[in-house]
């Protein structure tokens, strides 16, 4: 429980301020660009630019309050239903804007965040490229919304998925070292990314060094050279794989890969409230090839 406080009074604080000689509750949240923002009250029209944050504001609660997503955005299914605003090169500004929202959430990378401030909305910038990130969000996105206990519910549900996962990875496979692709380019899934977190969680290795980052693009023959033990990526990648040249050689191609099929996919390159059950996803890929063996 210190530990959680100590967390919270990390990425904001409330502040009494006097206002008319009564004392009002302010949130004041200090987001990951380092801004700093103050509500008189928790929002009730929220935008979310990027899936892993909109996941996060349902898994907390507040669904309800979600006005517009990014067009990704697939989870829960009730977001569906949202008007959806593009995505982090092309956000729709003039429909943002008209949807009068309290508070927009983007990542840092999001093109539209300067523009949309200078209309006067406000922007939280939340990031999350490891577990921490994800733990970290998950407070300052509970503090918004004004349900700061929801925070540590999730995340002891993400670390309950995470423990029961690691159980069900064969002891014969622990150690292997993983290729993760999450894009063809290719791009991979480096050890210090939150992917790469999982699979150490789980108790494999990783092709990819932290010291090339959490997602670096490679030099196809790097992952030949590396002749990882497993691969994962989505199903049309893999099935694909083979006609790389040089990768046929690849024995992790020869009935030790992990193709998943797109809706289970995108659960495994989102650091959010379902990395858990994306870790369980991983388990239970890595548990039917320890049965092959």
């Amino acid at each position: 429980m210190k530990h959680a406080m100590q967390m919270l009074w990390a990425v904001a604080l409330v502040a009494l301020v006097t206002m008319g000689g009564a004392a009002t509750a302010q949130t004041v949240l200090r987001d990951d660009r380092g801004a700093t923002h103050r509500f008189a009250s928790p929002p009730k029209r929220i935008v979310s630019l990027l899936p892993s944050l909109t996941e996060t504001v349902c898994a907390l609660g507040a669904c309800a309050r979600l006005v517009g997503t990014d067009r990704y955005s697939n989870w829960p299914a009730s977001v569906l239903m949202l008007p959806k605003l593009g995505g982090l090169e092309d956000a729709q500004v003039e429909r943002i804007v008209a949807l009068r929202p309290d508070v927009v959430l983007a990542a840092k990378s999001a093109r539209v965040i300067e523009r949309l401030e200078s209309l006067g909305l406000r922007v939280v910038v939340v990031e999350s490229q490891t577990h921490a990130d994800v733990k970290r969000s998950a407070a300052l996105l509970a503090l918004l919304i004004g349900a700061p206990a929801e925070a540590d519910r999730l995340w002891d549900a993400i670390e309950r998925d995470m423990r029961i996962a690691a159980s069900r990875v064969p002891p014969s496979l622990r150690g292997q070292r993983v290729y993760f692709e999450v894009s063809s380019a290719p791009y991979a899934a480096g050890a210090s990314s939150f992917i790469g977190e999982t699979l150490a969680r789980l108790g494999m290795g990783n092709v990819v060094p932290p010291e090339l980052g959490p997602f670096p693009k490679l030099n196809p023959e790097y992952v030949v050279r590396a002749r990882p033990d497993i691969v994962m990526a989505a199903r049309r990648d893999v099935d694909s794989m083979t006609a790389r040249p040089g990768w046929r050689t690849l024995t992790a191609l020869q009935g030790r890969s992990c193709g998943f099929e797109t809706e289970r996919y995108e659960l495994l390159i989102r650091p959010g409230p379902r990395m858990g059950e994306a870790a369980l996803a991983m388990a239970e890929c890595l548990a039917s090839i320890g049965a092959a063996r």
